[in-house]
């Protein structure tokens, strides 16, 4: 079974970054794409950022020009550079795979709050 780790969460005040991470046990991210998805307070999940195995990259409009997405298959991670945090983008954070209908358990995300 593929454990699924969020990390880099955390309180910032609006305007701020930070840089999530995601990491999976064995090598799976140099085969399938991946992507970030957000749940906030009292809303669905959705997908904000993705990424292909080739590195081609799609963001929800709501974060473009903020939010930048990268992999390295060699250490098997998939980041989310965020900055000029806003309010909005306060939720959890959780990364599975993208353009596809099979995901892995989804695992605990990282909370980031953007609050003054």
């Amino acid at each position: 079974q593929v454990q699924l780790v969020e990390t880099g969460g955390g309180l910032v005040q609006p305007g701020g970054s930070l840089r999530l991470s995601c990491a999976a046990s064995g090598s799976i991210f140099s085969i399938y794409a991946m992507g970030w998805y957000r749940q906030a307070p009292g809303k669905q999940r959705e997908l904000v950022a993705g990424i292909t195995t080739g590195g081609r990259t799609n963001y929800v409009d709501s974060v473009k020009g903020r939010f930048t997405i990268s992999r390295d298959n060699a250490m098997h991670t998939v980041d989310l550079q965020m900055n000029s945090l806003k309010a909005e983008d306060t939720g959890v954070y959780y990364c599975n795979r993208y353009l596809s209908d099979v995901n892995y358990p989804w695992g605990q995300g990282t909370q980031v709050t953007v609050s003054s």
